[in-house]
């Protein structure tokens, strides 16, 4: 079948970070509410857990599937895509306007642009016939990513404005960690497809 287990825990992830974005619509820096966000984040670590799920299902049933290759990335894409918009945006400014996240409007911006070009260089492969599959930084950037979310909502809604210890620090670090290794995988992306554009029309 299509939908088989490994695309129905695809789907029931894409249900759950509906639900997620949703709990977050709900939170306001400026009238905190760390219950909210802790909630949230129980909620992506299940949804970015079962990223690693419906993979591992896939591989073992050999039930890998055409359905599956589209909608797996495009959920992966939602789930960290979206949570970096809205930690970004007015929901998680204080008072004073200063979003507590420390999140840049350029750097949300080039993780949309990696994600869009990827795609799009990954569909012009695969029309020709050839596999676009995820490299190892690709995955690693996944991880990165994925982390950065969980330590920016704790910090939401844990850290004190002042802190300066390694508690403030550290959600930082992986911010900046986040755009280093998603320029570096939109690189990697960008010299694997080149032989592509090379290549003489068929």
């Amino acid at each position: 079948m299509m939908v088989n287990l490994p695309n129905q825990i695809t789907l029931a992830r894409l249900a759950l970070a509906i639900i997620f974005f949703v709990t977050l619509g709900q939170y306001s820096q400026r009238d905190p509410s760390p219950l909210l966000l802790d909630i949230g984040l129980a909620m992506f670590i299940v949804a970015a857990a079962t990223d690693w799920l419906d993979g591992y299902y896939a591989r073992k049933r050999n039930e890998v599937t055409a359905l599956g290759r589209i909608l797996d990335p495009f959920v992966d894409k939602v789930l960290v895509c979206g949570s970096f918009i809205i930690l970004a945006g007015p929901a998680f400014c204080d008072a004073t306007g200063r979003n507590v996240t420390e999140l840049k409007p350029w750097m949300v911006v080039v993780i949309l642009g990696r994600e869009l070009l990827v795609t799009g260089l990954r569909g012009f492969s695969e029309s020709r016939g050839v596999q676009f599959g995820a490299e190892y930084v690709g995955k690693a950037k996944m991880w990165i990513q994925s982390v950065t979310i969980a330590l920016l909502l704790i910090a939401a809604a844990h850290l004190q404005t002042d802190d300066t210890g390694w508690f403030g620090i550290v959600p930082q670090v992986f911010v900046w960690a986040t755009v280093a290794i998603t320029a570096a995988s939109l690189a990697t992306y960008i010299i694997k497809a080149r032989s592509l554009f090379s290549e003489a029309p068929k």
